[in-house]
């Protein structure tokens, strides 16, 4: 049966000819519509009513055309005549009229319907009936409340939140999205995200692949990004939410993108970090008193503090001593020299090496971080800053360094108020430079080596 109730007769139709006027397409549209709609004549008989309808109610379109309203069937007796009264008062409105009232399913059950209904008119323009599209109140609100949910997550959302389109570019940004990408929420959309971030950028994109292709993955991800900004780049941790959205209105899941969402945890990060940092290093402290107290030789306990200190904070170490003994605050006359005493095996890793009280003074330049520490009594940093391999090369050579030496932090090694020499701990390229968090270590461990320095001086000029 159609759901639509035809009209009308043919002429001239062969016996095999099927029958074609516009009910037949009327009621192809009607029926291929996702939204519930019926329709009422002048007097109130149903004349359409499609799929969707029959899908919620459970009338099929055989049951309901034809019918007066909807008393008797749809809905309760005591309540027909206000709906019927609600939807043929369209005919004589203008616009459409929205009502809420609950119809009945074939099986007795209740349902709470939203309508919208305006008039339908004739040739002459007088009202000839009404056509009505509604929908389960629930589904209404469960739209309703997306919609909110997506006004609200791209206007007053605390964390990013970007859409990004099946190309891997955003489509849709958010203002917090927006600041913490550095741009205008404009100036984002439709940019490669190697545009937006120097690094980070490939754990991202395979990010947002897998959640095309797999969907979502079960916990959030910490991603480290640096993001280019008018001011230079910026290092931060982001941790990540993804959601493959698709199409509801097709068939087969269409991937429109993915919704991103992030939220900026870079001081938590740091904090796990650097407290992870510490905790490591106390320990690696106290591995190094045990062992060190073992040591018969003071210079052997030296250099043993040094291989503890150097795991996860330095590639090389050299421990150099003031030649001559120990330096009184004060009383330095002439230039100072100093004596290779151990450092770290050059070009393989092992143990730092001793290399006993009878060396030669190292051919340290004048103005070189170490002299400048024994001078300032202090910590001195030096970096060969952003230059190429072979400059960097001689200017480690230079140092008397290790050639891949591009990083130096030189501290002064002190005992009973005199200056004893200085260790200098050296990182290779591709490592951070020093940092004044890393000074406090450093000097933790220089006092446990000058303790030890100090003791052979005391066991006499033959240690």
């Amino acid at each position: 049966m159609s759901a639509s109730r035809r009209s009308g007769t043919t002429d001239e139709l062969g016996p095999d000819e099927p029958e074609r006027d516009g009910s037949d397409l009327l009621a192809a549209l009607l029926d291929g519509m996702d939204a519930a709609l019926c329709a009422f004549d002048a007097d109130g008989v149903l004349t359409h009513w499609n799929r969707e309808a029959e899908r919620i109610l459970g009338w099929t379109a055989a049951e309901a055309v034809g019918r007066h309203g909807f008393a008797g069937w749809a809905v309760r007796s005591a309540d027909a005549e206000e709906v019927e009264a609600r939807l043929l008062s369209a005919m004589h409105a203008p616009g459409r009229q929205v009502h809420e009232f609950a119809l009945l399913t074939k099986d007795g059950g209740r349902v709470l319907v939203r309508t919208q209904s305006a008039a339908v008119r004739g040739p002459d323009g007088k009202p000839a009936g009404v056509y009505c599209a509604f929908s389960e109140v629930h589904t209404q609100i469960d739209l309703e409340r997306s919609i909110a949910l997506s006004e609200a997550l791209f206007e007053d959302a605390s964390w990013g939140v970007v859409l990004v389109d099946a190309d891997l570019r955003p489509a849709v940004v958010n203002a917090h999205a927006a600041r913490a990408l550095g741009l205008g929420r404009t100036a984002v959309l439709g940019r490669p995200l190697g545009e937006l971030l120097a690094q980070g950028v490939e754990e991202l994109e395979s990010a947002l692949t897998h959640v095309l292709a797999e969907g979502a993955p079960p916990a959030p991800a910490e991603i480290w990004v640096s993001v280019r900004t008018p001011d230079g780049e910026r290092r931060r941790c982001w941790r990540c939410g993804f959601v493959r959205l698709s199409s509801p209105l097709a068939e087969e899941p269409v991937p429109l993108g993915v919704g991103w969402l992030f939220q900026d945890v870079t001081e938590a990060k740091q904090g796990e970090q650097e407290a992870s940092l510490l905790r490591f290093r106390t320990s690696q402290l106290h591995r190094a008193a045990r062992a060190a107290a073992e040591c018969e030789d003071p210079v052997e306990a030296a250099t043993v503090h040094l291989d503890f200190a150097l795991a996860g904070f330095a590639d090389h170490a050299l421990i150099d001593r003031v030649a001559g003994g120990a330096v009184v605050d004060g009383e330095v006359e002439g230039p100072v020299r100093l004596v290779r005493v151990a450092a770290t095996p050059s070009g393989a890793p092992g143990p730092s090496l001793s290399a006993g009280y009878a060396g030669l003074p190292v051919r340290y330049a004048e103005g070189h971080p170490a002299l400048q520490c024994v001078a300032r009594i202090g910590t001195v940093r030096a970096s060969v800053g952003a230059v190429g391999a072979e400059q960097s090369r001689a200017w480690a050579l230079a140092r008397r360094w290790p050639e891949d030496a591009v990083h130096a932090l030189c501290v002064v090694l002190r005992s009973r108020g005199r200056t004893l020499g200085v260790v200098t701990f050296l990182r290779g390229s591709g490592r951070h430079a020093f940092e004044r968090s890393d000074t406090a270590y450093a000097e933790d461990v220089a006092g446990r080596i000058a303790t030890a320095l100090d003791l052979a001086e005391l066991a006499g000029p033959n240690r």
